[in-house]
């Protein structure tokens, strides 16, 4: 048995979740004078170390042969990589999908990056750019209510407050 496609399929995934949200939001991103997501990340991180993790997270729709047909990768980006030599969990906004806005992602990536941290007590670094953990109008017009007083993984991040040291970045145009 060979896994040769369906690596290839992963590899295809992935660069799908590459291109971010599209030419035109990555364009707008840049013409603000910012750097994309994993711009900044590679900015931030050593050279080569960044790993990123669940980057083929996100929304698919299928077609009628059951093969992937568009996909929009989740608006945050997750991973562990190394900062002058110190190993940390980083976890990025993605302003360019759904100007980065929390209800436009699959949540658990962020709860496992506080989760990581947590155990391997290592510094979590948040680029924030989005809306940072609200939702988006559209998201209230489905769903008339707020992540309060309930926010997933809230209890993480309470956790990493007095276990792991954090830091929060604003990008600034």
């Amino acid at each position: 048995m060979s896994w040769e496609k369906a690596i290839e399929e992963l590899r295809r995934r992935e660069r799908l979740a590459e291109k971010m949200g599209g030419e035109e939001p990555v364009e707008r991103q840049r013409g603000r004078g910012k750097l994309t997501v994993r711009e900044r990340v590679a900015f931030l991180a050593d050279p080569g170390s960044f790993h990123e993790i669940g980057k083929i997270a996100g929304k698919g729709d299928y077609g009628a042969d059951n093969q992937l047909a568009s996909f929009r990768p989740s608006p945050f980006v997750v991973g562990r990589g190394v900062i002058e030599g110190r190993p940390v969990v980083v976890q990025a906004d993605d302003f360019t999908i759904r100007g980065g806005a929390g209800d436009a992602a699959i949540w658990q990536k962020l709860v496992f990056a506080e989760q990581m941290a947590n155990e391997y007590r290592m510094p979590l670094i948040r680029l924030v750019d989005g809306t940072g953990g609200g939702g988006s109008v559209k998201m209230l017009e489905k769903d008339p209510r707020t992540y309060i007083p309930q926010t997933p993984g809230w209890e993480w991040v309470v956790a990493n407050m007095a276990a792991s040291p954090f830091v929060i970045g604003r990008a600034h145009a």
